[in-house]
């Protein structure tokens, strides 16, 4: 199973916002939306970072409630690791368990086309197993 399926099961939306947002209004996407990050992109929707919840946990704690009103480019993470359609699952699971991160932008030819999280990776892989259990077991059921 590749990302590709992934993302045609849970679709390619991607909340995405500029680097001079601040912070405050970051929190106010994050939570508005029930997601764990945002991607940030220029005015020609390049890829330029990310900002997750851990990002920003990081910022209050080093800058209190000043932190509220940086911005999300100074914030970001901006060594981004991305994933292509054809990325399996597990080539994603290797990613994200090795850079210990949990959100994994989707670029294909250099456009964006989704983002996937370590929810939906699990998830995967526990579709694909339980797929695998139910075949064996009619497989067995069906020899006896």
């Amino acid at each position: 199973m590749t990302v590709a399926a992934i993302l045609k099961h849970k679709g390619s939306q991607v909340t995405t916002i500029g680097p001079s947002m601040s912070v405050g209004e970051v929190i106010k996407i994050l939570s508005e939306h029930h997601i764990g990050s945002v991607l940030i992109v220029d005015d020609t929707t390049n890829l330029l970072g990310i900002v997750s919840e851990r990002d920003v946990v990081r910022c209050l704690a080093a800058n209190g409630a000043g932190g509220l009103e940086m911005t999300a480019g100074q914030v970001m993470t901006k060594a981004l690791q991305c994933a292509h359609p054809g990325t399996t699952v597990s080539e994603a699971m290797a990613l994200m368990t090795e850079g210990r991160f949990r959100h994994l932008p989707v670029v294909d030819h250099g456009d964006l086309v989704g983002l996937v999280s370590i929810g939906d990776v699990v998830k995967s892989i526990i579709t694909q197993r339980e797929h695998e259990v139910e075949s064996l077991v009619a497989y067995v059921a069906g020899s006896g």
